[in-house]
């Protein structure tokens, strides 16, 4: 089941990169599987640094609930950021379901435990490592481009 998500999420994440951003991509679906919110990194796009994957398709599910407890799943493509983190935490995320770690900057198990840490009010059932080699594929081919560009 997750694998077949992550397959939705990676879609997303190949429309990030054919922008000229980040290929990491999200959805969230409910418990009967429909898909209630997509997102994918439009930092540059947007020209705005909150645009990651995990917060747009968090805004985009708030909006087709009408509020903000987005009680339901969300699968993204890599591990998320403190940022990213803490809005799954704060949007009271019930599982959270990623493909490649995030080594540099990951949130959820390389650098810090935010959806899981016990002081805070919410947390997230966590799964990963759905389809990592996909996933990490996606971001290394991105950057090896962006290296062979001309400056």
């Amino acid at each position: 089941m997750y694998e077949e998500l992550m397959g939705l999420a990676l879609e997303e994440a190949r429309l990030a990169g054919s922008a000229g951003d980040v290929p990491v991509g999200a959805i969230i679906v409910n418990d009967d599987g429909t898909v209630i919110g997509r997102g994918h990194n439009r930092r540059e796009q947007r020209g705005d640094p909150t645009a990651h994957a995990e917060v747009e398709a968090l805004r985009d599910a708030a909006v087709l609930l009408g509020h903000w407890r987005v009680d339901a799943t969300l699968v993204v493509t890599q591990e998320p950021c403190p940022m990213c983190a803490g809005a799954i935490v704060n949007a009271r995320v019930r599982r959270l379901v990623f493909g490649c770690t995030n080594p540099k900057a990951g949130a959820v198990e390389s650098l810090y435990q935010i959806c899981t840490d016990p002081r805070l009010n919410h947390r997230v059932d966590v799964i990963a490592g759905v389809r990592a080699d996909e996933c990490a594929a996606e971001l290394k081919q991105f950057f090896a481009a962006l290296r062979r560009e001309p400056h």
